[in-house]
C-alpha cells in the first residue's frame, strides 16, 4: 500500500514505537494471567465490571445476560463479536441488534461472513450493495459510494439515539487502568461508546498491554500500517461517565453510561500463549497489512482462513480459536512467499507459525 509507505516515511518515530509495542506484548504474552489479574482489578478500580470468558459459548452468554431482550444494541466493528457470534447470539434472545461500522453493517445486511478483518466489506461492489441495501431495507440508492455511505448514516443515526446497550471491542486495554483504547475514521464508535446508557467492551485477552501509554502507541501502530494515519479519532474509555463539578465530588453516571462492562475473552488465547510457536500470532495488532501483500488472499479472498480471521493471519488464528484441525487445510494453501513477514509492524514470522500449523495438520490426518 503506498499509503503505508507515505506514512512511514513522513513519520519516522513509528518504527520506535512498533519496537516498544512489541516489547510489551510480548511481556503481556509471557505472564498472562498475571495481566488479565491486573486488568480485573482496575476495572473494578473505575467502577466497572470484569468477566473473563474461556469460551467462546461462555462470552456469550455473559454478554446477553448483561443485555438482556427487546432492547436495541449498536455495535461497532468487533472481530471477536464476530468469531464467537455475538450477534446472533443477542438477536436470539429478542433484541434488535446493529454493526454501526459501514462495512461491518453491509455484510450484516447481505448476510455474508466478513472479507478482511478492517475492511469486511472489501468483497462487495457497490451495485452488489445498493441492491443488498434495496432488497433488505427498501432503501432506494444509486451505486455511488458518497450516496450509500449518506443513506446508511442517516439510517443508523435513528439506532444511536434509541440504543439501550453499545458493544465495543478495543485495539488496546490497558492492564495499570482498566482503559480500553479504540481508534476509527467514521465516529460511529465514539456514539457506540457514549451515548448508550450501557457500555460493554467486549474483546479477546490478547488485547491486554501493561499500561495505558503503550495502548495508545498500539492505536497509533494499528492506523499507521493501515495507512490511516493520523486517525480522525482516538478513544479512550476507562469507567462510567462522571462528573466532579459539585464540590469537587466525583459522582456518576454523568451524560454518557451509567454502567461499563469488560468481557475478556481467552477461546484458545491462554493455551496459544504457553505454545512455543503459537505463542508469537498473540502480538498480532490487526493491522490488516499482511493481507494486502499476500498472493494467496489476492487469489482467494475470505477462502485463505476462516473468517473474521482471513489472509496470513488469519490463518495463525484460526488455529488459535478453531484448532489445528479447522487452520490445516487453510495452512496448506499457503505458498510461503514471506510477504507477511516482511510487512508486519510487530515482525511475527507469519510463515513460519503456518508451516507450524501445517505440519501438526498433517500429522493428525495421516
Amino acid at each position: 500500500m503506498p499509503r503505508t509507505y507515505d506514512v512511514l516515511k513522513r513519520y519516522p518515530y513509528l518504527q520506535e514505537i512498533r519496537k516498544q509495542v512489541r516489547e510489551a506484548k510480548e511481556e503481556v504474552v509471557k505472564n498472562l494471567d498475571h495481566y488479565i489479574e491486573e486488568t480485573r482489578k482496575a476495572v473494578e478500580r473505575i467502577g466497572g465490571r470484569f468477566y473473563l470468558a474461556g469460551s467462546a459459548q461462555e462470552a456469550t452468554e455473559i454478554a446477553a445476560k448483561i443485555v438482556g431482550s427487546g432492547k436495541v444494541v449498536v455495535m461497532s466493528k468487533n472481530n471477536v463479536a464476530e468469531e464467537t457470534k455475538l450477534r446472533e447470539r443477542l438477536e436470539a434472545a429478542g433484541n434488535e441488534v446493529w454493526e454501526t461500522d459501514l462495512g461491518a453493517f453491509l455484510v450484516q445486511i447481505a448476510g455474508e461472513e466478513p472479507s478482511h478483518i478492517l475492511a469486511p466489506a472489501v468483497h462487495l461492489t457497490k451495485e452488489r450493495v445498493a441492491q443488498v441495501l434495496r432488497e433488505r431495507l427498501g432503501m432506494a440508492v444509486p451505486p455511488d459510494a458518497v450516496e450509500i455511505a449518506a443513506r446508511v448514516r442517516e439510517f443508523l443515526r435513528d439506532k444511536f439515539i434509541k440504543a439501550d446497550v453499545g458493544i465495543t471491542g478495543a485495539n488496546a486495554v490497558a492492564a495499570d487502568t482498566g482503559a480500553v483504547v479504540l481508534v476509527e475514521n467514521e465516529g460511529n464508535i465514539r456514539m457506540t461508546s457514549v451515548l448508550p446508557p450501557v457500555h460493554i467492551v467486549y474483546d479477546g485477552v490478547d488485547k491486554i498491554v501493561p499500561t495505558l501509554v503503550v495502548a495508545q502507541l498500539v492505536a497509533d501502530l494499528q492506523s499507521a500500517y493501515a495507512g490511516l494515519y493520523p486517525p480522525t479519532y482516538m478513544n479512550i474509555s476507562a469507567g462510567p461517565s462522571s462528573t466532579a463539578d459539585i464540590e469537587m465530588t466525583r459522582v456518576s453516571p454523568a451524560q454518557g453510561p451509567r454502567e461499563y462492562h469488560m468481557v475478556l475473552v481467552d477461546n484458545g488465547r491462554r493455551a496459544a500463549a504457553r505454545d512455543p510457536v503459537l505463542w508469537e500470532a498473540l502480538l498480532c495488532i490487526r493491522c490488516g497489512r499482511c493481507h494486502l501483500h499476500c498472493p494467496v488472499y489476492w487469489a482467494l479472498g475470505k477462502e485463505f482462513g476462516k473468517p473474521p480471521y482471513t489472509g496470513p493471519m488469519g490463518v495463525m488464528w484460526t488455529a488459535v480459536t478453531r484448532g489445528i484441525e479447522e487452520a490445516g487445510p487453510h495452512a496448506l494453501k499457503c505458498v510461503h512467499a514471506g510477504n507477511c513477514r516482511e510487512v508486519c509492524p510487530m515482525g511475527i514470522d507469519i510463515p513460519k507459525v503456518i508451516h507450524e500449523v501445517r505440519v501438526r495438520y498433517l500429522k493428525i490426518t495421516k
